[in-house]
This record gives C-alpha cells, structure tokens and sequence, in this order.
C-alpha cells in the first residue's frame, strides 16, 4: 500500500516557492470619499436595528423545502423538528436572519430554476417584512465539478482541478462569471468558491479535485481570476479554506485535522492563493476547521483561533472584508466546546458570518447571552454587522427591488452561449496521459464501442450516472455503443460480464473512480487488456487512479463525472478536439511514492 505521508513531503517539495500574483484580475476600488458615503448610509441602517436584529444578521442557516411559505408537509415537518418552525419565511421572522443558504437533494431546496428564483424571492419578502427590512444574502456551494448545487437547467462548468489543467485565467475568470451571472438571476449573491486550498496531499478525503493543483502560484493565478469573474456578475466570492485545507489525511466534517506545515511552508504552500484572493478584491474568505500549531501553538481550531483569524489572516494579510466560518455542524470545529459557545468562539475570533449552526436556537441564544453578559461588546457585533452589510450593498441588493425577473431566468440560467462555453473551455482541461502506439484518436467511421466500469452519480442526479452518460456522448458522435456500469468495486461475476461483452467491439473506454492498492477497478481493467481488444482509459475523478493500473495504451483524465467534463472526453477520445489538459499535480508511482510517474505539466496532444 502506498506510503502516504512519503507522498505528501514528495509533493510538498515540489510546490513552486513563487509567490502567487493577481495579474489579470480586475479589482474595483471605490474613492475615500464614496467609501465613507457608503458606510455613513449603513451605519444609519446599523443604529435602527435592535441587539437581536443584529445577531440575525450573523447567521447562515440551512432550511427544508422548495417553498418560502408553502413547502411540502414532509418538509414543514422537518423544519419544525430541527427548527422549530415550519417555513423559512417563519425562520427568518423568528431570528431576524441575514442569510440563508441552498442545497440540493437533502433539504429540497433546488428543483429547477424557476423554482429557486420563485424561493429567493419568498425569501426576500420574508426579510423585508421585519421590522428593519434589510434584504437576505442567499448563498450556496455552487463550485462546478465534484461539489455541484444546481443541476438540471443551470450551466454545468468544469471543476477547479480541471480548470487547473487547462492553466488558462482567462477560461477560470469566464466560468466564474457564467456561474455568477446564472446564480444572480436566481437571486443567490454569495457563491462559496473558488477553493483556495493547495492539493499537496494525494490522500486528502475532502479537497482533492476540488483545489486547482498543487502549485502555490498556479492555484493563485485561478484563485485570483475566478473572484474577479463571480465579482464582476455581481456575486460575493469566498476564497476557501483558510489558513489552507490541503494538506491533510483526514476530513473535517468527522474530525479535526492538524496541519503539520512549518511556518516558511505555510508562507511558502499554503498562503500565496489567499494572498491573490485578497489582491484580487475578495469579498469575503471561509475558515478551516484545523489546527495549525506553526500559526497558533494553542491548537485552537483556525475558526476559532484569534491569533490566526485576527493575527494573520487580518493583520498580517490586511484582509478586511466578511470572514465566514465554515459549517458549525461540522466535527472539526464541535471537539472542545458546545454549541452555544463554538459560534461566540468564532465572533470573538473574528468571525462574520456563521454558517449552518447544529441548532439554530442555541447557536442564536448563545450569542444573544454574550453580547448580554458583555462577553462580545455591542461595537465588536457592530462590526461584523457592517461588513455584512457593505458586502449587500456591493451586489446591489440595497438598491432597488432584491427580486428575480422570470425574463431574466429564462434568458440566462442555462443559456445556449453559456453552454458552448463551457464545453470549449471543458475540451481544453481534459487530459492525455498516456497513448502507446498512437491508440487515440479512435479510427473515423462508426466504432463499435464498450462504455463499461465505475459510474458515480452526477452531483445533483442520483438517477444519471457516468457510464450509461458517456455511452450517450459516443452515441452523439455516431459510434455503436454498448454500456455496462461495474461500480466502484466490481465482484467476479460483473468483472467477467464485462470482459464478455468486451468481445467483437473495436474498442473498450473503461471509467475509474479513485483506484486504490487493493482496487478491484485494477482487476476490471487487467481483465480488459488481456482480451486484445484496445482498451482507453478514463479516469472521471482523481488523476492519481493511473498509477494503479499498469501498462494501459491510453489514459485521459476529465477530473470529474459531470455531463460537461464527459462530452469533452468523449470528444477528445473520438478525436473530434484536441487533448490540451496539462497535470495540475504531480502523480507518483504506486509501488515507489518517492518517484514522480508523471510530473506537474505533463500532457501529450495527438501531435506527439
């Protein structure tokens, strides 16, 4: 098995020491005199809320239901077990809240796109009936890739990593702008991404494909290039996961991770992405649930860790826009203390924002008995109140109507122009890592092909998964394809079903899904090759499954399994575009981790 911890210094010591640079992100800086116009309007809307109001506006809370006021009764029952009411226009009422946030399949929030904006704008007239009517900032994880929101009907655009192969701003800053346009029109203003964590470590469970690569400056470049494109469409960026999530074994939603980077390497590794985020104008920054004992020996976790939050991340970085944590429901941040204090522990930090508390009541009375008891003052609440505010006033949510215009939806959510966007910018992160004998492009004429192996379900659509997707993308391009998924880990029977169905085909495109040392995805795929029939890998996720898998004539990666990354796969396979993708991170050999299998860059073309 692979040593894992001989992977990450190998890695570690590969990243470039280049400090990262904003160049090519356009930042708008408003005049003193317009900076101080602006504050001086807030503060007034600041003096007529009450302490409660205030509090409210701290927090983030998730909620049941496709409905501000009319959701489903299995959804009203949920809200009111967990939050004891039963509609968020109720929850808003009750907690004066700030901001609410969307997700997909577990709380029924996102079914298409009318849907969401006809709940946005629930949601708005919710927080315009308190009784100091401040317009919600809705928020979301609409990263693309592997962490996907809205699906269906929505632009679905390529993944960080796969942007970080295509090693072009320029792309980076487009994608975060078609997102950021479609999330507007829908009403959402803050998008957390892009992921500012640099995927020095293979084996990292929650960060992986969701950074950009491994190299500090090229992670910076498409930090900087995706917060000036969400920006520009008028949505709040959130560089993530701060003081750097990516170099870690283990996941902070089910524990707390320490991250063992002296402090050069944290200067070196881990800060320049945040440094161009701040460069590039960020509006605001989310928290790591870790421990980085280089930043702060008191191994608090960074969330609630003053000396990180307010020593560096302010101080020493200058950053002065919202400081978000993230979710408080999360294990890494709940291992020391309860949860009426962990979200007092974060404002007194510095803290802003407070995501998806466990218990929105206690978290909410928590704070409350803080500011009561003088334990948080009444101008340290004032403060994050009044980034907060800046930051609705930055996209425009102050002025004006906050609703949606079902005009706008249909003429920019999934946009025909988006669409031909993403696949061009799709087609230029996919990947070749290996082409013996010249095995691609495939031979011109209708192929008769076998789509077969792992098939994770789409992000947002348990019932589309990878294999019978990519076995349509051939189809389209006019080959004969038979499809047959194996899973993740294929038992004897379904390996020889699929080398059966192998025979008499022209050639097998064989998915895997991170492939491990004991992987039966390695058998699915030795299985295949032995059968003579030509056989084109394709890794849907990690670009480390190749390492696992011997002598395979062709491999490409795509990074992720979404129905954008795949198209471009298949086009590329079908040599319908050219491979451009370059490594975004170095791979090592399986049986020797101290060795680079393929470099940081690598990527052949057809030409080659």
């Amino acid at each position: 098995m692979q040593d894992r911890s001989l992977t990450r210094r190998t890695v570690l010591a590969s990243a470039t020491v280049v400090a990262a640079s904003a160049a090519g992100a356009v930042g708008v800086t408003a005049t003193p005199a317009a900076a101080h116009g602006r504050d001086h309007r807030l503060k007034k809307i600041l003096s007529r809320m009450s302490v409660e109001a205030k509090i409210g506006q701290l927090f983030v809370p998730y909620f049941y239901g496709a409905s501000a006021t009319s959701p489903s009764p299995f959804d009203q029952e949920r809200n009111l077990r967990e939050l004891g009411v039963r509609t968020v226009a109720e929850l808003i009422a009750k907690y004066h809240l700030g901001g609410v946030i969307y997700f997909s399949g577990w709380t029924n929030n996102i079914q298409d796109p009318r849907q969401v904006a006809e709940l946005s704008d629930g949601v708005q007239r919710a927080s315009l009936a308190l009784p100091t009517p401040v317009p919600c900032l809705i928020s979301i994880d609409q990263e693309h890739g592997a962490n996907v929101r809205i699906g269906s009907g929505a632009t679905q655009l390529p993944g960080a990593m796969a942007l970080g192969a295509g090693r072009s701003t320029s792309d980076a800053r487009t994608a975060g702008r078609i997102s950021g346009t479609e999330l507007a029109a829908l009403g959402i203003r803050q998008n957390f991404a892009p992921v500012a964590d640099v995927d020095v470590n293979p084996a990292n469970p929650v960060i992986n494909v969701r950074s950009f690569g491994a190299d500090p400056h090229e992670v910076g470049r498409m930090v900087a290039a995706q917060v000036t494109g969400y920006q520009q469409a008028g949505v709040v960026a959130c560089a993530k996961h701060f003081p750097g999530h990516g170099d870690t074994g283990q996941d902070s939603h089910t524990g707390l991770p320490v991250i063992t980077h002296t402090r050069e390497e944290w200067d070196r590794v881990d800060a320049p992405p945040f440094r161009a985020a701040i460069a590039a104008g960020v509006d605001s920054i989310m928290t790591a649930h870790l421990q980085v004992p280089a930043l702060d020996p008191s191994n608090e976790p960074a969330t609630l860790s003053p000396t990180i939050l307010q020593g560096v991340l302010r101080d020493e970085l200058g950053f002065d826009g919202v400081i978000v944590t993230d979710a408080l429901n999360m294990a890494g941040v709940r291992t020391k203390y309860g949860d009426d204090r962990v979200p007092v522990l974060a404002l007194l930090a510095g803290a802003d924002q407070l995501l998806f508390p466990p218990d929105i009541d206690v978290a909410y009375h928590g704070v409350l008995a803080a500011v009561r008891g003088g334990e948080i003052t009444e101008d340290r609440l004032d403060e994050s109140v009044l980034r907060i505010l800046r930051l609705k006033d930055r996209t425009g949510l102050l002025d004006g109507s906050p609703y949606t215009s079902p005009r706008e939806v249909d003429r920019v959510v999934g946009a025909r122009g988006h669409r031909l966007a993403a696949d061009r910018i799709a087609e230029r992160t996919t990947t070749l890592l290996v082409n013996e004998g010249q095995a691609l492009p495939l031979r011109r004429g209708r192929r008769k092909l076998l789509v077969t192996g792992a098939s994770p379900a789409f992000p947002t659509d348990e019932t589309r998964t990878t294999v019978p997707e990519l076995a349509r993308a051939f189809e389209e391009l006019g080959h004969r394809v038979t499809h047959l998924a194996t899973g993740r880990e294929p038992d004897a029977a379904k390996i020889d079903e699929a080398v059966a169905a192998a025979r008499g085909r022209d050639s097998v495109v064989v998915t895997t899904d991170n492939v491990g040392a004991t992987s039966a995805q390695r058998t699915l795929v030795s299985r295949l090759r032995a059968t003579g029939v030509p056989v084109v890998h394709l890794a849907v996720r990690n670009p480390y499954d190749i390492a696992h898998l011997g002598d395979v004539p062709a491999s490409l990666v795509s990074y992720c399994w979404t129905e954008v990354e795949l198209r471009a796969a298949a086009r590329v396979i079908a040599g319908r575009a050219e491979p451009r993708g370059r490594l975004p991170v170095p791979v090592q050999r399986a049986d020797d981790p101290s060795r680079v299998l393929f470099p940081m860059g690598h990527g052949l073309s057809y030409a080659d």
